[in-house]
């Protein structure tokens, strides 16, 4: 057997989303510019442990009416910090993280 050369494929320059669309920095900007424009708040909550909590919450928070964007930084063991980004009603988002069990913390 002889060794085969492999040829890179070629990039597209049409078709798919990820190889057709605006590099990635503009991208990133883009993305960026819309969620700075929407109002953000962070809430302290008691409990979350483990990715699934984290996702119990966010699926939770994300029905809400006003809310455009839920981003965690899960503490395990401690008090993670949920913002939300969007015009939902701070006791709604209250309500939504005691439903799914667990406790915004006092500020």
């Amino acid at each position: 057997m002889s060794p085969e050369t492999l040829r890179p494929l070629p990039m597209a320059s049409t078709g798919c989303s990820c190889c057709a669309t605006a590099p990635v920095e503009d991208r990133a900007a883009a993305e960026a510019t819309a969620t700075s424009a929407a109002e953000t708040t962070m809430y302290p909550v008691r409990g979350m442990t483990c990715g699934h909590c984290a996702d119990s919450v966010t699926t939770a928070i994300t029905v809400l009416e006003g809310v455009e964007e839920v981003r965690i930084d899960l503490a395990p063991g401690g008090i993670s910090t949920v913002t939300v980004a969007g015009a939902a009603a701070p006791a709604a988002v209250r309500a939504a993280v005691a439903e799914a069990g667990y406790t915004v913390a006092d500020a």
